[in-house]
């Protein structure tokens, strides 16, 4: 088959043991973003195959109706850059393995490692030290700082398992079920929304992206937040509703930030007034970022293309698309 692999902007997969699994297809690896409509129908036009990089590239129907010869789209996890009523029409199918019970080890790390980077004040004191200052500033020991999770998931359950380690007291907010699911584990769940954001001296968020869930995190959230809190975010940033985040780090409420998710990626201009904030810590979306993970995503993504070359497809979203005698 030809495949195509879009956005691997370092050519990172290549190298890793799971490409070999590609081997007898006819491949072709981007590494840059595209995102016009029609330079993507023009880099795509013979693909058979397309395999997606996460959520790098939005899928939609004015592309689809452009790539006659596409039959598979293969990627991993949710899929809210998919039109996926668009691929059925166009006789796309969308496989994604869902990985139930598998958290990304590799998000839950960053995670624990803005907490700390931010707890610490690590970029100001690394940046401090390197030009010659010495100390910038006194930083805050975690032990005995409550950590706020919202959303009851893996990536959560294992950032609250490193809190516990550090000492640290978890709370829980989550989806009516999600806080059931909590209280039924034996977990402590916020006694309302309101309390949540202002008890906790860390908040993290781990909910999907989904149309229920989109801009759930409000401004008012986020002004509860004390002046001393911090706030992460290395899940999506479609959780917080547009400018609030940027509106309440102007108010002071959180006292900051730290997020590896911004609307609009890749975000190159340093001067946008979120990524330039003095209140912010940042990363380039890097949660799901090391060659372990890479593998094993990729290791299921290119699993489910042999497994359509094979005429067995599987982890169909869209099953109706499928078509054996294509």
């Amino acid at each position: 088959m030809k495949v195509h692999i879009l956005d691997d902007w370092f050519d990172t997969l290549r190298g890793l043991p799971c490409f070999g699994r590609l081997d007898g297809h006819d491949v072709t690896v981007w590494t840059d973003h595209a995102g016009d409509v029609d330079v993507l129908a023009d880099r795509l036009a013979a693909a058979e195959a397309l395999v997606l990089f996460r959520e790098r590239t939005q899928i939609t129907r004015p592309l689809l109706q452009r790539l006659p010869q596409l039959r598979l789209i293969s990627q991993r996890s949710v899929y809210p850059h998919v039109d996926v009523p668009a691929c059925t029409d166009n006789g796309v199918l969308l496989c994604s393995n869902m990985h139930a019970g598998t958290p990304s080890y590799a998000a839950a790390e960053l995670t624990f490692a803005l907490i700390l980077a931010a707890m610490r004040q690590l970029p100001a004191q690394m940046e401090s030290v390197k030009a010659g200052r010495w100390q910038a500033g006194v930083g805050r020991t975690l032990r005995g700082r409550r950590l706020g999770l919202y959303g009851y998931g893996r990536i959560g359950k294992a950032v609250a398992g490193y809190a516990r380690a550090f000492g640290m007291p978890v709370l829980w907010w989550a989806s009516e079920d999600g806080r059931a699911r909590a209280v039924a584990d034996g977990e402590e769940v916020a006694g309302s929304r309101a309390e949540f954001f202002a008890d906790c001296d860390v908040i993290s968020l781990h909910q999907r992206l989904k149309p229920a869930t989109r801009g759930t995190v409000t401004q008012e959230d986020l002004l509860q937040m004390r002046p001393d809190s911090l706030l992460v975010n290395t899940a999506r940033a479609g959780l917080i509703a547009p400018g609030a985040l940027l509106a309440a780090l102007n108010a002071g409420r959180p006292g900051t930030a730290a997020i590896d998710v911004f609307d609009n990626e890749p975000l190159t201009d340093p001067a946008d007034p979120l990524l330039s904030h003095p209140a912010l810590i940042a990363t380039p979306h890097i949660g799901f970022v090391t060659e372990d993970e890479f593998d094993l995503q990729f290791a299921d993504i290119f699993d489910q293309v042999n497994a359509f070359a094979r005429g067995h497809p599987i982890h169909m979203i869209n099953p109706e698309a499928w078509m054996p005698s294509s």
